[in-house]
Formats: structure tokens, C-alpha cells, sequence
């Protein structure tokens, strides 16, 4: 893989990610006071200006943005207004809930999209197509909340056979973390079974199956790494997605995650809170797209090389 290739990736997910801060800042900052939003209405100017200038907000927004900048480089995000404590701790608190709703999600999606995929482009015209297309309407058009409440109503409220909230179980995981992988299988689904439709019909598989190829081998072996392009790029978008959707799903189940925790953040105007979340989020799409393009040249190395070869 051309390195002209790797180092073009690498400054445009640091310039992206310099972006996301700015922005981030910049329209937290345009929203409002925090200060005003927490303190009672009949808070003295006095104890206003106080706050203002123990947290930082009396300076000009240049001032601020640096100090910001300058914080994140050595790894301080500030401090929550509502905890009084480093942002970051409190962000990195509620990581592992959503690695494990996130993780256990993705799985899911895996197995249900590219299962599902693969069996309707084998099948494609008959029922099993045809039910499967539908699977993935249903899972685009039905909304992240709407299918938690009603996941929540039949197996939690008719059924009993599952918690509707909380955490602390296997149990406890299955309603979110079905409710989040749904829509994203629908999408991965629907780009296996056309990617893979285009690839089955190509010269070179009609040959593989000439030369007595086995048909399973003929599947794993040449349909499913030349039509790996555009799965790996709906995949990868996924799995940055994932902790967006948390943002969604979490405050439905009571998930106690970075999801919720953002929700709350927003509600009392925790801007610390919300710019470590936002941050983080951005973070996990900006490497998963630098992965989704390593994965592209390893896939096919003529991309790597003809892309180093136009940017030379």
C-alpha cells in the first residue's frame, strides 16, 4: 500500500477532527450562558459574574477556544458543572456500558445483515428475497425510540420475559441492544445482497464455477471479497454510528451510558459534559473511516496506488 496513500488518510482525519472541535465549540458557546440556565432566576449579578469567572466564561471566545485546545492536547476537558469534577472522568465512567451495548449491537448487525444479505442474493425472486427486502424497510423506516417502546411493551409489559430497564445482566442488554442493531442489519443487508447480485453475474465466477469450484468456496472465496468494498464502507459507518444511536436508544432503557449521560448533559447545559461526548463521537467516526480506507487498499491494493500515483 502506497505511504503517500496512509499519510494523505492521517492529516485528513486530524483536519477533521480539528473541525469537530471548533464546531463543537463554537455552537455550544452560541446557545446560550450555562450560567444563567443553572442558577436560580433571582441570582444576584454578583453570583452570576462569580460563576462566570471560576468556570472560565468571562473571557473573550479566542481566549477561551485556545485554553480549550490547549486543555485537550494534555488531556483535561474541563470541569462538569453539575459534579464538579473532570469531564473526562465522567465520560470515561460510562464508556464501558456503551462499549458493551455498542459491541454487542455491531454483532448483531453482522450476523443478521450479512446473513440476510447473502441468503437473498442466492435466492433472489423468491420468497426468502422478498421477505428480506422487507426485513430491511422495516428496519429503515421504523425509528431507534419507537421500536424500543414497542420491544419494551410486548416483552416487557405483556410478555414479563424481559427487564425494560437497567443494567447488570444478559437479560437487561437484549431489548437495547436488538432495538439499535435492527436498522443498521436492514442497511447492511441491503448493500450485501446488491453488491454481491452485481459480483455473482461477473465473468469470473461464471469461470470458478466452470473449473468445479465449490460453491461454498466460490461464495467465501471470490464472490465475497470482491463485493467487500461497499460492505466494509456501509459497515464501517455503522459501527461509528452505533455510538450515535446510543444517544437514542440508551434514555429509553435507562442505559446508563455516555448516551444518556449526554441527554442529561444537554438538559442542564453541562458544556464540559457535551463537548467531551460530542468529541468522543466524532473521534470514533474519524478512525473508523481511516479504517474503512486502510481496508480499501487491503482489499484492493490498486486503490492505494493509484490514489498515492493522483496525489504525487
Amino acid at each position: 500500500m502506497n505511504l503517500r496513500f496512509i499519510l494523505t488518510k492521517l492529516f485528513r482525519a486530524f483536519l477533521t477532527l480539528v473541525l469537530a472541535v471548533t464546531f463543537v465549540f463554537v455552537v455550544l458557546r452560541m446557545s446560550g450562558d450555562p450560567v444563567t440556565q443553572m442558577l436560580p432566576d433571582d441570582a444576584p449579578p454578583s453570583v452570576i459574574a462569580q460563576y462566570r469567572e471560576m468556570w472560565g466564561l468571562d473571557r473573550p471566545l479566542p481566549e477561551q477556544y485556545v485554553h480549550y485546545v490547549v486543555g485537550i492536547l494534555h488531556g483535561d476537558f474541563g470541569f462538569s458543572f453539575r459534579d464538579d469534577r473532570p469531564a473526562l472522568d465522567v465520560v470515561l465512567e460510562r464508556v464501558p456500558l456503551t462499549l458493551e451495548l455498542g459491541l454487542t449491537a455491531f454483532g448483531l448487525t453482522l450476523i443478521l445483515g450479512l446473513g440476510a444479505g447473502l441468503l437473498a442474493a442466492l435466492n433472489r425472486g423468491t420468497g426468502v428475497d422478498h421477505a428480506t427486502m422487507a426485513f430491511t424497510i422495516f428496519g429503515h423506516s421504523m425509528p431507534n425510540f419507537f421500536l424500543g417502546i414497542l420491544l419494551i411493551l410486548l416483552f416487557a409489559m405483556t410478555w414479563r420475559i424481559l427487564p425494560s430497564s437497567g443494567t447488570g445482566t444478559w437479560a437487561h442488554l437484549v431489548l437495547p441492544a436488538v432495538t439499535l442493531g435492527t436498522s443498521y442489519a436492514a442497511t447492511v443487508a441491503r448493500f450485501t445482497r446488491s453488491s454481491l447480485l452485481e459480483v455473482l453475474h461477473q465473468p469470473f465466477m461464471r469461470t470458478a464455477r466452470a473449473k468445479g469450484v465449490p460453491f461454498r468456496r466460490s461464495i467465501l472465496g471470490h464472490a465475497l471479497p470482491n463485493a467487500g468494498i461497499p460492505i466494509v464502507t456501509v459497515v464501517g459507518l455503522r459501527i461509528g454510528a452505533l455510538v450515535g444511536g446510543a444517544v437514542v436508544v440508551e434514555p429509553v432503557f435507562a442505559w446508563p451510558g455516555i448516551g444518556q449521560l449526554l441527554v442529561n448533559a444537554v438538559a442542564a447545559r453541562d458544556l464540559a459534559i457535551v463537548q467531551a461526548v460530542v468529541l468522543l463521537i466524532a473521534f470514533t467516526m474519524v478512525v473508523v473511516n481511516f479504517l474503512v480506507d486502510i481496508t480499501y487498499g487491503w482489499l484492493d491494493p490498486r486503490i492505494g496506488v493509484v490514489r498515492g500515483e493522483a496525489n504525487a
